[in-house]
């Protein structure tokens, strides 16, 4: 007997060891899954508070645009009843720059389009037709509020700029039937006026096209 429990010894140690290495592996496992539950939980719960903030962000923003577009932007000038017959002559307008009227068959460029020169009126209210927001600036306008704008432009569809060198104002945005004088591109009014009426309700052709026109 003494002989069988000598024997046995072994065996026994053997599966011993072997029920505590299970044991601790058990453990770890249960540790794993507390640590990937909890980082888990973790980063659901940032990205629900994460979607929660960009969501009021959105509604923010949503909220600030539609306040833009119902509400007047102070200090512009408006024109009603313009016609739009097109026309192959220069024509003399009642406003400068003109914000509307008879105007050239064809448009110019107007898909975030930055020209240097003077370009033909005509041509620039045909863009306005389409539902362009068409920036201007004389020598007087700083080289600053110039870059701000252009930027401005550049990243805007359905509007263009140049310069207009015998406008009333250094700094000017039109649309159609609408004009707005601005002492500075940081002005607020500026992107109330582009939120406003970049293809707004004024738009005598929304959705026509600003590109495949002149280009100079």
């Amino acid at each position: 007997m003494a002989s069988a429990k000598k024997q046995n010894t072994p065996a026994a140690a053997r599966r011993a060891k072997l029920e505590e290495a299970r044991r601790k592996e058990r453990a770890r496992e249960r540790r794993s899954r507390i640590i990937t539950i909890t980082a888990a939980v973790v980063v659901v719960a940032g990205l629900v508070a994460g979607g929660g903030y960009l969501m009021n962000e959105a509604d923010e923003q949503d909220k600030a645009e539609t306040a833009a577009k119902s509400s007047p932007v102070e200090g512009e000038k408006s024109w009603e009843k313009l016609t739009q017959e097109h026309v192959e002559k220069k024509v003399d307008y009642p406003m400068n720059p003109p914000v509307g009227g008879d105007h050239n068959p064809v448009w110019m460029n107007c898909d975030a389009d930055v020209y240097t020169k003077e370009i033909p009126k005509e041509n620039a209210v045909h863009s306005l037709e389409h539902g362009a927001v068409w920036v201007t600036y004389t020598s007087k306008a700083s080289p600053a509020d110039v870059k701000k704008l252009e930027e401005k432009v550049e990243a805007t569809p359905y509007s263009l700029m140049s310069p207009v060198e015998d406008q009333g104002s250094p700094l000017m945005l039109s649309a159609w039937g609408k004009q707005l004088a601005v002492k500075s591109a940081s002005d607020a009014r500026v992107a109330q006026f582009f939120t406003k009426y970049v293809q707004g309700p004024q738009t005598p052709e929304p959705g026509a096209a600003c590109s495949g026109g002149i280009a100079k």
